[in-house]
């Protein structure tokens, strides 16, 4: 599941499908260190939308427990340039 860099360079993709195999991910490793993950498009795709839909439910969760400022779009410009 892991591939050093220099197999990456030596091989190229086909480090990469032969490493990331049944589970769709590899891992590149730096001089030992894990670097880098590399995983098939699908499955990324599906790791987004798990992001996705995690940050809706905590903007839903924020709403609900009164967590938001309801202002003109002049006054958000205002407030979050006077913040920095």
């Amino acid at each position: 599941m892991t591939i050093t860099a220099n197999d990456l360079k030596t091989k190229g993709v086909s480090a990469i499908e032969e490493s990331a195999g049944k589970t769709g991910e590899a891992i590149i490793t730096v001089r030992g260190k894990e670097r880098w993950v590399v995983m098939d498009l699908e499955h990324y795709n599906y790791l987004r939308e798990c992001e996705l839909e995690a940050a809706l439910n905590q903007a839903r969760a924020d709403v609900k427990a009164g967590r938001f400022i309801a202002e003109s779009v002049d006054d958000h410009i205002k407030r979050i340039t006077n913040d920095l």
